[in-house]
């Protein structure tokens, strides 16, 4: 029978790590041999090809042009392997994950994103078994022999997330991340469950394409008690800038004093996008529930709904690498096009 073929790549980040233990230093493990170092895929029914970024990168310096590079190994190899795998260093893992699910349209494969918090020769590491299960869930077949999980995913700690929904919660416990506005696709236990209703399924049948056009032009501000004009207005200063994520409290509340209202409109009136979204891990925005979010309905801020910071930061790039039109920017944002948001 023929097997899966995955293909793992590897671009920096905890898990490509192993000790050098006359030194103490860690070093980028060689993935040429990688079944020397974990003997256990060996048992998997696949076949697993790997490749690596030539100097691979600590997730911090994650940018653009790294997204672009992913994309395009997935892309180059798109006919040739049933699922890919994508090793990532845990802090940006989210950011990355979400842009690839947004740059690969009509995705009919997996894209497993993992990492670990612990180099993969510790004693103690999580590295093996995060391996270890992505690999799996990426050489999935339904009965037809077709690819079970067709979509970006992020798998870490037993449970399996869309990646567009994930945020990295916690830096010292192996259950890094979490998915608090939508469930988990599948959970590794004694035995490997995928829960079917959570899946994305695209209706079309569409070619597979990717999007490399990526504008990064954008800006977070964060909300907090105490902010003044003196600590935002260079966002009115800055030419590039055209979008902006306010992360507002709550259900999308923000301040109601006049200042912070006319820093709105002024950075409306100059076309600059802005999106609303909760600072809260769980939850959704919904303008006009409360009087604090009654004037950001009437300015017309787009809804990020309950999508994530990460994930909004995504899209925002990816829609505007399209060039959406300003007038139709709002609807298309606000519409769901990769499961990002409910």
């Amino acid at each position: 029978m023929n097997q899966p073929k995955i293909l793992l790549i590897y671009t920096g980040g905890t898990i490509g790590m192993i000790k050098d233990f006359a030194t103490g230093a860690l070093r980028a493990f060689d993935f040429a041999k990688l079944l020397e170092r974990i003997p256990e895929l060996s048992h998997l029914d696949c076949n697993i090809e790997t490749v690596a970024f030539q100097d691979p990168i600590d997730s911090s310096n994650m940018n653009p042009q790294y997204w672009i590079k992913m994309a395009s190994i997935i892309e180059e190899n798109y006919e040739r392997f049933d699922g890919f795998v994508v090793l990532h260093g845990s802090d940006t893992m989210s950011y990355s994950a979400s842009v690839l699910s947004f740059m690969l349209e009509n995705l009919a494969k997996p894209v497993i994103f993992t990492g670990s918090q612990l180099p993969i020769g510790d004693l103690r590491t999580d590295a093996k078994e995060n391996l270890i299960t992505s690999i799996q869930i990426a050489s999935l077949w339904d009965d037809q022999g077709k690819p079970q999980i067709t979509e970006v995913g992020l798998y870490f700690e037993y449970k399996l997330y869309r990646a567009n929904r994930t945020t990295k919660i916690n830096a010292e416990h192996f259950e890094a991340f979490a998915s608090l506005n939508y469930p988990p696709l599948a959970e590794s236990g004694v035995h490997l469950k995928v829960f079917k209703e959570n899946l994305w399924r695209p209706t079309n049948n569409k070619k597979f394409k990717v999007h490399k056009e990526i504008d990064n032009n954008i800006a977070i501000i964060k909300l907090f008690p105490g902010i003044t004009r003196a600590s935002i207005e260079g966002f009115l200063a800055s030419p590039s800038i055209k979008a902006i994520i306010l992360e507002t409290y709550g259900a999308g509340n923000a301040p109601t004093e006049a200042w912070f209202l006319d820093f709105l409109y002024e950075i409306k009136q100059r076309g600059i996008i802005i999106v609303n979204v909760t600072q809260c891990s769980g939850g959704r925005v919904i303008m006009g529930q409360y009087e604090t979010s009654v004037a950001l309905k009437s300015l017309e801020i787009i809804s990020g709904k309950d999508i994530t910071t990460e994930s909004a930061v995504a899209k925002l790039m990816y829609l505007l690498g399209r060039k959406i039109n300003k007038s139709d920017f709002k609807t298309v944002f606000e519409t769901q096009i990769r499961g990002e948001m409910s």
